[in-house]
């Protein structure tokens, strides 16, 4: 077709297979030998680079279907299956329980407080403002009664003692002599001697000097009484809590006590209890008191109940009789535990007994092997456990830990009981 012809190189020698050159100016000549059943794929992919994604689309898409086809079959398969939960009679839940059957217990009330005295009687200036110009006791005295505590100046009120002591002495030396004067003119009043206006001038002034004489006796007495009062005795017999007076010092009448007796020794506790604990106390039980610092208890009795409870707090007074002790000062913080009933009750584990919003309750084992929720009210704790006031008989099988585990009517199977042990394995 050119005007220069091409060169046509000859085949080379190292291949044996044939090899057919196709020039410009040469029809296309397909080889007579079909290509071999191993080559034809490799040889589509070489010609078609479309293919092999065709091919890798394909085959994923296959093996999306095969496993949708396994996961279906496999949920099929199991729905039509028990659960095994229900059916494996071997998962049934092995538990331990206790029967807690009844025992001598003790219900007490615990509350704090402070020792006080039972009468604590302040001593202050009851007579004239004066000074205090002798003090002659000290905190923790023992005192007798009418003994002398302290003195304020009288020096003003002696004067005037001896002032009416020596007009009572006139008083009566006037009416002495109006009654003489009296006496004569009635004896002679039969004679004529002296008018009958006389005689009754001389029996008026007689009665005048009398009733004199009671009236300067009154006032010698108002003032021995207000010198008493310079002196400050004790009342009562007792201890001498404190003492407000010093030497100098100004005691006005009405004003700040100036001691505080605690009449005859006595000493009591003084606490408050919660509104429902009160309800359980009464007059006359035993305490037990405990000082901070002290080992020793102190053995008292319920002596007084409030007759009111206080709407904010809800709590209610409450006192302890003592015995007078050295050691048992007013002031001192104080625990009291006093003891409410004895009876015979049910005492099972802290782990038997749970609680909800429903209250406390706990989980009983039926003869069917059954777990029945027994709702149980808690009355106290002590060393063995808690104490189950109602709810309970004592003969019951209650399960005795991990019943948060366990469902209200679940089969279970009770695990044998090895030397009396209470402890518990709740194994799902």
């Amino acid at each position: 077709m050119g005007t220069s012809p091409e060169h046509v190189p000859s085949p080379p020698e190292s291949r044996s297979e044939p090899v057919t050159w196709i020039g410009r100016d040469r029809a296309f000549e397909r080889s007579p030998e079909p290509l071999a059943e191993h080559e034809a794929l490799p040889q589509l992919v070489r010609e078609d680079p479309g293919f092999a994604s065709r091919w890798k689309w394909t085959l994923g898409g296959l093996a999306a279907l095969l496993l949708i086809a396994l996961v279906a079959w496999r949920l099929l398969a199991g729905g039509t299956k028990p659960p095994a939960a229900l059916a494996d009679r071997g998962a049934v839940p092995l538990v331990s329980v206790i029967v807690p059957g009844r025992q001598s217990v003790t219900s007490n009330v615990t509350f704090t407080g402070a020792i006080a005295a039972r009468y604590d009687m302040p001593i202050a200036n009851e007579g004239d403002t004066g000074r205090i110009v002798a003090v002659y006791v000290e905190p923790g005295d023992l005192v007798k009664r009418g003994q002398l505590l302290a003195r304020i100046d009288d020096s003003v009120l002696v004067q005037q003692v001896h002032r009416l002591e020596a007009t009572l002495e006139q008083a009566r030396a006037q009416a002495a002599l109006s009654a003489a004067e009296y006496r004569r003119a009635e004896g002679v009043a039969a004679a004529g001697a002296l008018s009958a206006e006389d005689i009754e001038k001389r029996r008026a002034t007689s009665v005048t000097d009398a009733a004199n004489v009671k009236v300067v006796a009154a006032q010698l007495a108002e003032a021995q009484a207000r010198l008493a009062r310079t002196h400050i005795v004790a009342p009562v017999e007792g201890t001498v809590l404190t003492r407000h007076a010093e030497v100098g010092q100004i005691a006005n009448p009405g004003g700040d006590p100036l001691f505080r007796l605690e009449s005859g020794g006595e000493v009591e506790m003084r606490g408050q209890i919660a509104e429902q604990d009160l309800a359980q106390v009464k007059t006359g039980q035993p305490a037990t008191v405990y000082l901070t610092g002290i080992d020793r208890p102190f053995p008292g009795q319920v002596r007084l109940l409030g007759a009111i409870i206080d709407p904010q707090t809800r709590l209610g007074d409450i006192r302890i009789r003592l015995q007078p002790d050295p050691a048992l000062r007013p002031g001192a913080f104080a625990r009291a535990v006093v003891t409410v009933d004895k009876t015979q009750r049910p005492v099972l584990p802290q782990t038997a007994v749970m609680a909800d919003s429903n209250g406390s309750y706990v989980l009983v084992v039926s003869a069917a092997g059954k777990v029945e929720r027994r709702a149980v009210r808690v009355s106290g704790t002590t060393d063995g456990g808690v104490i189950i006031a109602e709810g309970l008989t004592g003969s019951e099988r209650v399960v005795a830990t991990a019943g948060g585990f366990l469902r209200d009517g679940e089969m279970v199977n009770v695990a044998p009981s090895a030397a009396g042990a209470n402890a518990v394995a709740a194994t799902p």
